[in-house]
């Protein structure tokens, strides 16, 4: 999705190389490990008969778990780019699953307020400058039902000279100004900021290229019971 002001940028930057999203990610990252582990802690103690939105959906690698964890979930799926849209599609197809697939940006979603109990989203907010971080995590807040919570998995803050070297390749790819606050830190301040509260680091992971950190939110209004981490 985007890291421009009204459209979106595509997965690794150009749209010739989104066929390749899976296969790089999937060889330079422990990534479907990770995303377990966020769908674990996106669906403990969900509700009966539960609305999640996978924001940033990509090529809904994590639609579907999300979905094939709670299958009694209406799951869906938000992304700016039509072509990773029709890759989801197609694995849904391909495993049996229903799930509401939209084109649209994120800080305009095609969905009502108060509609979800879960807002999950994996490597997706590295891709928005800080003024559409806010847009989206604005909309995050509203989408969801009070007591709703959001759950994201991206990059983290460089807690040394190391994982900040790691991370420049990833930010010579997405850029350095839609990086720059995942990689100091400055992600949970904005959550609050967009009206969160119970807003944590749950847990990080250091990779070769930077700190992967697993991060939760509450939309205030009824206590929510879901405190999961990994390490």
């Amino acid at each position: 999705m985007s890291a421009k002001t009204e459209t979106y940028v595509p997965a690794l930057g150009l749209p010739a190389l989104t066929r390749f999203y899976d296969l790089v990610v999937r060889l330079t990252l422990p990534e479907f490990e990770q995303k377990k582990r966020l769908a674990d802690q996106a669906l403990r103690e969900l509700p009966a008969g539960a609305r999640v939105l996978d924001l940033g959906s990509g090529t809904g690698t994590l639609t579907l778990l999300l979905k094939q964890r709670a299958p009694g979930a209406d799951v869906a799926g938000l992304d700016g780019d039509p072509e990773v849209i029709a890759v989801a599609r197609a694995k849904a197809q391909r495993a049996g699953f229903e799930l509401d697939l939209r084109q649209g940006l994120s800080w305009e979603p095609p969905f009502e307020e108060g509609s979800f109990d879960r807002v999950v989203s994996s490597l997706f907010f590295h891709h928005l400058r800080t003024e559409d971080k806010r847009r989206t995590l604005a909309k995050a807040h509203d989408l969801l039902r009070p007591g709703g919570e959001l759950h994201v998995l991206d990059w983290g803050e460089a807690r040394s000279a190391l994982t900040r070297l790691a991370f420049l390749p990833v930010q010579v790819l997405d850029g350095f100004g839609p990086t720059r606050d995942n990689v100091r830190g400055r992600l949970l301040p904005l959550f609050e900021e967009a009206g969160f509260a119970s807003v944590e680091e749950t847990g990080r992971r250091n990779t070769l290229f930077g700190t992967l950190s697993l991060y939760r939110a509450v939309r205030p209004g009824s206590a929510s019971p879901c405190t999961g981490r990994f390490e």
